[in-house]
């Protein structure tokens, strides 16, 4: 099996700033959330858990897990979307000057990142290589699989599992810490 989780609540998230590869923490509702999410998800199996190295990603994937001999791995290629100038930006959906806006409303329409920031193509191709060589892998070898990670670097990888178009990107949703099976 294959699942997917989003990190826990940061104060960025409870400010609606955009956090992309800005290294935050999760907050006390955070921690609450994932200690919730550990107890949700107790008896569902996990061989391994891949993570992302960000703090907030890191520190929900300690809390979910604590207590489990479940190796957590962290690889590069699972941090968040890159944004670049417009990290921190706040209320990014209410702004239609910012550049960044047509990603979350028109994901396909986002050819060009802003300063700093990362294209989608880049986006698809880390995560795509890490899918096809760590996770296809292990999914054959027959392990249960935890991607622990951010909302849309989680969207693209459900994005490629369940072969959705860029239009699609978005769909489903990525609540924090709610488990989501991608394949059995």
């Amino acid at each position: 099996m294959l699942y997917i989780m989003r990190h826990a609540r940061t104060d960025w998230n409870d400010a609606y700033k955009l956090q992309g590869q800005v290294n935050t923490h999760i907050n006390e509702a955070g921690i609450e959330m994932a200690k919730e999410a550990a107890k949700k998800y107790k008896d569902v199996h996990f061989d391994v858990c891949y993570c992302s190295p960000l703090d907030r990603a890191r520190e929900t994937a300690a809390l979910v897990l604590e207590g489990r001999d479940v190796p957590i791995i962290y690889d590069d290629r699972l941090k968040e979307f890159g944004f670049g100038v417009c990290e921190g930006t706040e209320k990014v959906f209410d702004r239609p000057d910012c550049p960044v806006r047509v990603f979350f409303f028109h994901p396909e329409d986002y050819t060009t990142p802003v300063e700093g920031g990362e294209s989608l193509d880049a986006l698809f191709e880390r995560t795509g290589a890490f899918l096809k060589e760590v996770v296809e892998p292990d999914l054959a070898a027959g392990k249960d699989v935890l991607i622990l990670g951010h909302g849309a670097m989680n969207a693209c990888i459900t994005c490629q599992v369940k072969g959705r178009s860029r239009a699609e990107f978005w769909e489903g949703g990525i609540p924090n810490c709610e488990l989501q099976v991608l394949k059995d």
